[in-house]
């Protein structure tokens, strides 16, 4: 897909002029800049550069249909899903690769443990990253948030936040730091 053709499919779910498709696109084109920069400082890891740019800027396709007024989503879903609400559109379009990205990209992926244990209003199964594109597209996507789109968060903050959810979450993380590289400015 080129650019205007993901712009399209996006403005077919958000209509241009709105404050939450403002937001939701400077997210995604912040969390796609970055995931290209650190993939272009990696080319032994032959990372699909196109299809992580694509699915970098439709990760968060999913989030007008939830509840979330401190970000202007005036749906009725929990916040939580809008990873899973993603994968459903995107799976719709025919875009099957990218469904998987906006489902396993929430916080540093997560287990159906994580999901059972915290009592998540997801299914109970595995939602973390498997290819080097879903999480490349994770860990770019824990530097910025919707709330404060005007900075990007330090390492140690997305650090610190993942710490906020157990020691397996800051394992996770470490492992995408450890691939990916900390240096991110």
């Amino acid at each position: 897909m080129d650019d205007s053709e993901i712009k399209r499919l996006f403005n077919k779910y958000y209509p241009e002029g709105e404050p939450l498709t403002a937001l939701v696109w400077n997210h995604s084109r912040q969390v796609a800049e970055l995931a290209d920069r650190l993939a272009a400082q990696h080319p032994e890891l032959d990372i699909d550069r196109r299809f992580l740019y694509e699915a970098a800027l439709l990760h968060d396709i999913g989030v007008f249909r939830t509840h979330a007024p401190s970000v202007l989503c005036m749906g009725d879903e929990p916040y939580m899903r809008h990873g899973l609400i993603g994968a459903e559109i995107l799976n719709a379009e025919g875009l099957p690769a990218h469904a998987l990205v906006c489902e396993r990209h929430i916080g540093v992926g997560l287990t159906a443990d994580d999901i059972i244990e915290q009592h998540l209003p997801l299914p109970p199964r595995d939602m973390q990253p498997v290819s080097l594109e879903e999480k490349l597209v994770c860990y770019a996507d824990n530097f910025f948030s919707k709330s404060h789109p005007e900075k990007m968060k330090s390492f140690e903050d997305v650090r610190k936040s993942a710490a906020r959810y157990g020691k397996d979450n800051v394992n996770r993380f470490d492992k995408l730091a450890a691939l990916f590289g900390s240096k991110i400015y």
